[in-house]
């Protein structure tokens, strides 16, 4: 993987990882899958992805604004400036390589709530599919929908939770990090008999994922959580009318198998019987990308396959 940038419109630096040089023009530059990290993260959480999926598909990761070798400003904290910045990168991407780019965005986390963001401001046409790893349509509960405990993040659902977490993450911020980590990784969240993961190995990836949360200013993030946690995406999920994958971690500590398939039931409903969204269950936790990247890696091709197909 390479360096590269962009430029927002507002002057920020956008970082971006990928598996091609400049200008992309080489066999495999006809399809783009683009790998978008979550909250406090960057392109260095897909580590143990790059390899397999680039071995036959461009792969290009941005560090959102805020996030890893990405500009800091001092706004911006917003999921639709977060989604312009995606518009930028794909503009970019697309004059660089071919207009008739095939990109087919993989949102984990936040990520995904941008993606249903830049769906609402920008429409669908940039992209060829869509998966979303792990996040519901709405953090927050809502009187609207019955969108209660049982759809909701587990820990950041309501103006109280919301604070507390800011605050955490302002006054604390070691251990927000770390609490992060635990509430992400299904062994740590909730460990199993069968996990095959060292004491060691726990130790490493502890410290990785403290360290890149570590890059970003922490009243910003806590600013950003603020702005994201109450979106409500639903609707925005039902503009979408491409093929869907939804990617679920069975041993999340953010969010259950209710909240998360809602994308799939909202697209699937939209396209009155046509069932063009599915779901997926991981044995592992909200980063399970992280987790089991074999089989993430081998679904994430899988799914490109099939969208390229029906081009």
């Amino acid at each position: 993987m390479q360096s590269a940038y962009t430029t927002a419109n507002d002057g920020c630096k956008l970082a971006f990882q990928t598996s091609l040089p400049s200008p992309f023009s080489a066999p495999q530059a006809n399809c783009c899958v683009l790998l978008l990290h979550g909250f406090s993260g960057s392109s260095a959480y897909f580590t143990r992805n790059f390899s397999f999926i680039s071995s036959k598909y461009w792969v290009v990761a941005p560090d959102m604004r805020g996030h890893g070798d990405s500009g800091r400003t001092r706004g911006g904290y917003h999921v639709a400036r977060l989604a312009a910045d995606l518009r930028q990168i794909v503009i970019h991407l697309q004059r660089t390589s071919r207009p008739n780019l095939n990109i087919i965005p993989v949102g984990c986390s936040i990520g995904a709530a941008v993606l249903w963001t830049y769906v609402e401001l920008f429409g669908c046409d940039d992209f060829k599919g869509f998966v979303f790893v792990d996040q519901a349509p709405l953090q927050d509960r809502s009187p609207f929908g019955d969108w209660d405990s049982t759809r909701a993040h587990k820990g950041c659902y309501d103006e109280a939770t919301m604070k507390s977490a800011q605050q955490f993450w302002i006054q604390d911020s070691t251990n927000a990090h770390w609490d992060l980590v635990q509430s992400s990784l299904g062994y740590f969240y909730a460990p199993s008999a069968e996990d095959a993961v060292s004491e060691e190995q726990k130790e490493e990836d502890m410290r990785f994922f403290v360290g890149i949360s570590a890059l970003c200013d922490q009243e910003w993030l806590a600013k950003l959580m603020c702005d994201h946690t109450r979106y409500d995406h639903r609707e925005a999920a039902e503009i979408i009318d491409r093929p869907t994958l939804v990617l679920y971690g069975k041993r999340s500590g953010c969010f259950t198998y209710e909240g998360v398939s809602e994308t799939a039931v909202r697209v699937n409903r939209k396209c009155q019987g046509q069932k063009i969204a599915s779901i997926i269950s991981f044995d592992s936790g909200h980063w399970l990308f992280y987790e089991e990247p074999e089989r993430f890696n081998l679904e994430i091709v899988k799914f490109v396959d099939a969208c390229l197909a029906s081009v």
